[in-house]
């Protein structure tokens, strides 16, 4: 076993500035995840026009959406602490991007609490739309957010961020769908038909995204033909007709975990494409951008002691709201 020197780029023989890009996707990707879920939800409730049903996803959702928003946080607390660089160039070359973003989760967090103050059939239309509103706006930021980053643009809106976007609101779509059959006591066919609706507009997005990055941005051609993309994106067609498969058939539980598996895949495949590249504008490598190794150590350290804590949240959380919540009420 080699001696621990935290002065030193490896810990315990491990690659620290690899396991800390794969570590700050990994939090993007529990967020799109977790989080994804809710925004979807919120997609729906503007869909549905059942009022107890839509009472139901909001009680569903209610007591995690506050702790999901942590797998944010920790995404951009890992690039600030480790790759202070590429946090410093990308927050400040799409800061409209960003207050977009962090307007609508303000939006998608305080309507519903706003709409539950009166019983006033307008004033909950309105917070009610609001609620819908940053539920869909959210999601498509992050990844007109995302697209950018990977295609080096600082601009509000391109091609490759407009599609992307549209993909992430469509895989929250997917997630929501099978959180919601999971979480109402009586699936109805109205969230299975929308579901497996935004299910097969997310293939269809992820492969034009795909088709893009192959056809028009220098240097990715390469990568998006190698074997590794290709595996993803087979995985991800065979994961979204299981998916379907399964919301179809009532099995709610796996559909959502094929969902999950489906935004690890996204990420992944976005850090595959841009690694060794953190920062395309510039052509900043991961092993640039990083804090020195005694830091890179410490953070580490600390990571160790943490994650595993906030695992522990998650687990519990989840564990005390599982199950189906009553029609019309909460928990």
């Amino acid at each position: 076993m080699m001696p621990l020197a935290l002065s030193e780029s490896y810990l315990f023989g491990l690659p620290l500035v690899e396991i800390w890009f794969v570590v700050m996707f990994l939090t993007l990707a529990m967020f799109l995840w977790l989080d994804g879920s809710n925004f979807g939800i919120g997609v729906l409730f503007g869909l549905v026009d059942d009022e107890e049903i839509e009472e139901s996803m909001l009680a569903a959702v209610a007591p995690l959406w506050d702790g999901t928003e942590v797998w944010l946080i920790v995404f951009g607390g890992a690039m600030f602490a480790v790759f202070p660089d590429v946090y410093a160039g990308l927050f400040s070359g799409n800061y409209m991007l960003m207050f977009l973003i962090l307007g609508a989760l303000i939006i998608r967090g305080v309507s519903p609490e706003f709409r539950e103050q009166r019983h006033d059939e307008t004033w909950q239309r309105v917070f009610g739309g609001l609620f819908v509103a940053g539920s869909v706006l959210a999601p498509f930021f992050l990844g007109m957010f995302t697209a950018n980053w990977l295609v080096g643009s600082t601009d509000l809106f391109t091609v490759p961020g407009i599609v992307v976007g549209l993909a992430v609101v469509a895989l929250a779509t997917v997630e929501g769908a099978a959180f919601t059959n999971m979480k109402i006591e009586q699936p109805t066919g109205e969230i299975t038909t929308y579901g497996t609706l935004a299910q097969v507009a997310y293939l269809v997005l992820a492969v034009t995204t795909v088709a893009y990055l192959y056809l028009f941005v220098a240097g990715m051609a390469t990568k998006v033909m190698s074997e590794f993309s290709l595996a993803l994106v087979g995985l991800t067609a065979v994961l979204g007709v299981a998916y379907i498969v399964m919301l179809r058939s009532g099995q709610a539980l796996y559909a959502f975990v094929m969902a999950g598996v489906q935004t690890f895949g996204l990420v992944a495949l976005v850090g595959y494409l841009l690694y060794p590249t953190i920062y395309p504008i510039t052509g900043l490598t991961a092993q640039k951008a990083a804090v020195s190794e005694l830091a890179m150590n410490l953070m580490t350290v600390v990571l160790a002691i943490f994650l595993p804590l906030v695992l522990m949240y998650f687990a519990v959380l989840y564990n005390a709201f599982r199950g189906p919540v009553q029609v019309g009420e909460g928990y």
